[in-house]
């Protein structure tokens, strides 16, 4: 017993004790600048469509932040801002008018239905849509002793009867199609969906495939939006705080 407290002692606090002003490490991909007047490279250096030069953007809900566009011109920096989640799919275009500060502030709509129903507790199904577990791994991290997203009231449920919304990661596929929608129509009503990830988000690289079937998203209202390729937890754990709570 003694052994067990001086081990804790030691090991002292592992969790991030302020999760919405944690700092990130420098080598972190996330939220682009570009700059007006730069040299600009060819749009086709991008492998998902992202990047246009025409007027110069980046939807970030294409984006799989590898950072190809970076490497060939100067006109583009990435910064290590990880708050990218949105209500808006529009304003996850990215302009050299863009600021950083000013998107974390717009980028997320809250409302006061939905800080009352669901500002206390959230549990979410996740849905694997033929994801690659990139995302799906860095979701599961947002429940360790790190991240500890369960201290407010955020968890993932194994039944859809049990869960106030559902989260997507991956591209959906025709395989996945009909399992994805009887997974929705299980949530009770009223429920959130949120697309976590390029691939969810915009199909990512796959988005060419004839082997998806993207039609839930048009069936359905997204009320959520959260980049990356994967997605950081703290981008995960960030953006639905900031959708449910004031």
């Amino acid at each position: 017993m003694f052994d067990t407290l001086k081990s804790r002692i030691y090991q002292g606090k592992q969790f991030i004790k302020d999760i919405q002003n944690a700092p990130m490490r420098d080598q972190f991909r996330g939220f682009p600048i570009l700059k007006e007047g730069a040299e600009v490279c060819d749009e086709n250096i991008c492998p998902t469509g992202a990047l246009k030069t025409n007027p110069l953007t980046i939807d970030m809900g294409k984006c799989t932040f590898c950072g190809a566009c970076e490497r060939a011109c100067n006109a583009i920096e990435f910064t290590n801002g990880y708050k990218l989640a949105s209500t808006d799919r529009e304003k996850l275009v990215v302009t050299p008018q863009s600021d950083y500060e000013n998107y974390v502030k717009s980028a997320v709509e809250v409302k006061k239905e939905i800080v009352k129903t669901f500002g206390h507790s959230l549990k979410l199904r996740q849905v694997s849509a033929a994801g690659c577990n990139g995302c799906e791994m860095e979701l599961n991290a947002c429940s360790n002793v790190n991240f500890d997203m369960g201290r407010y009231g955020i968890d993932f449920v194994a039944s859809p009867r049990h869960a106030d919304g559902i989260v997507i990661t991956g591209p959906i596929s025709k395989n996945m199609a009909y399992a994805l929608e009887n997974c929705y129509h299980s949530v009770p009503d009223p429920k959130l969906v949120i697309l976590c990830g390029a691939c969810s988000i915009s199909g990512g690289v796959f988005q060419n495939s004839t082997e998806l079937n993207r039609e839930f998203l048009e069936k359905y209202p997204i009320d959520l939006y959260i980049p990356g390729c994967p997605v950081h937890p703290l981008t995960f754990i960030n953006g639905i705080l900031s959708y449910i709570r004031k």
